[in-house]
């Protein structure tokens, strides 16, 4: 990795693609310290060093890269694009329309893509403005409300407008430099500018288990390591599915007949084909139940403790979250990896390319077996997903002393951990194969 690195910094293009990158991630970084107005500083750090956060300030605070709690233009991130990516994967093969687009090529993506961003504005504006309602109250025991001129009437409308179509715009802003990353740089722009909010948050965990003692920093270091090889080890793991392609006589210049085909390949199915979206599932629906009932928590009547049960029954502190986000988890790396696979549409595909398995009979057939391997395979996938959602959960049992409210001292949540552990992988083999590619054009020459 490092030679691969160390490699792509002599050739001069690759470096300007890498100073590129570089460069933008700061841009980013940058804009994500430029502060909203309206904004209580005083009672914003004190709900972020609280250390009985909401679960729902957590979520939001991660997938902004620490850019909520400096409730900067930046505090949405690309989340807004993420789940309009998401929506428009699970409308696809739902939408006849879309799917038919889906199959048009590079063209029928491109539209597909028009469409996300499209669907990006109105998401952007809803999650700022749930955002900011939220943070109009008091939350965890502060003092007062982050945000006490919010509101759409008299004096407090000019503001809360600045606000929305600020936060907004920061989410645009940022998926304009995603694409700039992507087309100039090396790597998924929008997974880049992620992986970068993530690892900016680390000095900052450091500092808190440092507080803690050297002991904890270096037990939960070791947990983040060996969490980091288990990663890559699931992550590269594949089923190779051997495939053959028949001979096929085709008639060249001349009318001379020629033997084309009949090589042999292999399908890869990866063992964590879903990645680590079923994480954002699983959490986002977890998170509802106790977002909900925190309006009502306040109340003395029946609905005050039912909502009551259900904020304590649903907080991180109690073991059936815990339980629930590990069975959740499971059951949306399965349901995610069948739409994945059913929209590459793998056994028409070999059909229509004379390609078959050896011993399975192509179409229905070809299909009920990759289905098959599929779920195997997917099973460990699963498990593994599942054991890195309770991690914390189970760091935080075997070294916090019982004490489950401190799910969130690990120096990167696992969440975290699968994005950058994706990423860092991704944006390597591209450099290397960056590289592979000016080796051969120099064997050419």
């Amino acid at each position: 990795m490092i030679d691969a690195v160390r490699n792509a910094f002599r050739l001069p293009d690759l470096r300007r693609k890498l100073l590129i990158t570089v460069g933008i991630l700061v841009v980013y970084r940058f804009a994500a310290h430029v502060p909203l107005p309206g904004v209580n500083r005083d009672v914003l750090d004190q709900l972020f060093r609280s250390t009985d956060q909401n679960i729902l300030l957590n979520l939001l605070n991660f997938f902004s890269g620490g850019a909520l709690a400096q409730f900067s233009v930046m505090a949405m991130g690309v989340y807004p694009y993420i789940t309009a990516s998401i929506i428009m994967q699970l409308l696809t093969p739902i939408i006849p329309q879309l799917e038919e687009l889906s199959q048009e090529g590079e063209q029928g993506r491109q539209q597909i893509n028009k469409y996300t961003y499209w669907l990006t504005v109105p998401l952007a504006l809803l999650q700022a403005f749930g955002q900011a309602t939220l943070l109009s109250r008091p939350i965890g025991g502060t003092t007062g409300a982050v945000l006490e001129n919010w509101g759409f009437a008299g004096e407090a409308l000019l503001p809360s407008l600045t606000i929305l179509i600020s936060m907004t715009a920061g989410t645009m802003f940022a998926m304009w430099l995603g694409e700039m990353l992507t087309e100039q740089g090396i790597g998924n722009g929008v997974s880049l500018i992620i992986f970068a909010g993530i690892v900016a948050s680390v000095p900052r965990q450091v500092r808190l288990l440092w507080q803690q003692g050297p002991t904890q920093l270096l037990i939960f270091s070791l947990i983040t390591i060996l969490t980091v090889a288990l990663i890559v080890w699931v992550q590269e793991g594949q089923r190779r599915i051997p495939v053959q392609y028949g001979k096929r006589v085709r008639t060249m210049r001349g009318n001379r007949l020629m033997m084309v085909g009949g090589q042999s390949t292999y399908v890869p199915l990866r063992v964590n084909t879903a990645g680590m979206i079923p994480l954002i599932f699983a959490q986002s629906l977890l998170i509802l139940p106790n977002t909900l009932s925190s309006y009502f928590i306040n109340r003395t009547d029946w609905l005050g403790n039912v909502a009551n049960w259900v904020f304590v029954t649903f907080s991180p502190q109690n073991f059936l979250y815990w339980f629930s986000y590990f069975l959740l988890t499971v059951a949306f790396t399965y349901f995610y990896t069948d739409i994945m696979f059913r929209q590459q549409n793998l056994p028409e595909t070999l059909q229509k390319q004379g390609g078959f398995i050896p011993g399975i009979r192509p179409g229905p057939r070809t299909e009920a077996y990759l289905n098959g391997v599929l779920h195997r395979i997917t099973l460990v996938g699963a498990l593994f997903l599942g054991f890195v959602a309770i991690l914390p959960y189970l760091a935080s049992i075997l070294f916090g002393g019982g004490s489950v409210g401190r799910f969130n001292t690990l120096i990167i949540s696992s969440t975290g951990l699968l994005i950058v552990v994706g990423v860092v992988l991704d944006t390597m083999k591209q450099i290397e194969a960056q590289l592979m590619m000016r080796n051969y054009e120099g064997f050419i020459r």
